[in-house]
């Protein structure tokens, strides 16, 4: 899978995402399902846009006993998402749980990364409330070389942490990274941020890119925007 757009479709209800998509007229970007529309529809919202023709980030972020990972993963996989993630912080063991549960009975499954440290905290958060007193690349990339040893294909990771991840666990190691804005846009409530074209240099194989896109008067404009300055 070479660099790529991903749209992240925060919508509340399968009316408002179909609308979106429907802009788009031919062309199939990657797109990002999160908890907010997943809670809303379930994984009906899922299959009908995998029915589309669009490849599909399932963005829900498990965290849990390795057991129960391991078992909602076996649900997820049957849904045919390309990608799906859960949290770093769960430990090897939940990982490679979730490896297991995800592969199907023919072999193949969506690739499956780790969330590193939510691009919304920041080191003085992470030490005030997690009680992590290492820096933050540190511990970013700690998290990415567990996520690397469990035998997963990537981290989500800010693209400022791109180059390092690559670094520490190899180039063909998958960053995806959210926290994309365009030069002078609204950070909003990311705190580890750049543009398109600097993710680009710093080496993220896909940007998420959400409020940019999604709240644009002319949507499709920005995701062409995006993917000249990411892809092109």
């Amino acid at each position: 899978m070479g660099k790529d757009v991903i749209i992240a479709c925060d919508f509340d209800s399968k009316e408002k995402t179909l609308a979106f998509l429907d802009q788009f007229q031919g062309e199939k970007p990657f797109v990002k399902i999160g908890m907010e529309l997943y809670y809303a529809e379930g994984p009906a919202i899922v299959r009908e846009i995998k029915a589309r023709g669009h490849r599909i980030f399932l963005d829900l972020k498990l965290h849990d006993i390795p057991n129960t990972v391991k078992k909602a993963m076996a649900v997820l996989s049957g849904l045919d998402v390309d990608i799906c993630n859960l949290h770093a912080a769960g430990t090897r063991p939940m990982m490679e749980a979730a490896l297991e549960g995800l592969r199907r009975p023919d072999g193949t499954r969506p690739l499956l990364i780790a969330v590193t440290q939510l691009t919304s905290t920041d080191e003085e958060t992470m030490r005030r409330d997690l009680l992590i007193d290492r820096p933050l690349d540190q511990v970013v990339m700690h998290y990415a070389r567990t996520a690397a040893q469990a035998g997963l294909d990537g981290v989500v990771c800010s693209p400022l942490e791109a180059g390092k991840v690559h670094e520490a666990c190899g180039r063909q190691f998958l960053t995806v990274t959210p926290g994309v804005r365009f030069a002078g846009g609204d950070t909003g409530d990311q705190k580890r941020v750049t543009t398109p074209a600097r993710a680009k240099e710093l080496g993220s194989d896909y940007i998420v890119v959400g409020r940019p896109i999604t709240a644009a008067e002319d949507p499709v404009a920005a995701w062409k925007r995006c993917v000249a300055e990411f892809v092109d």
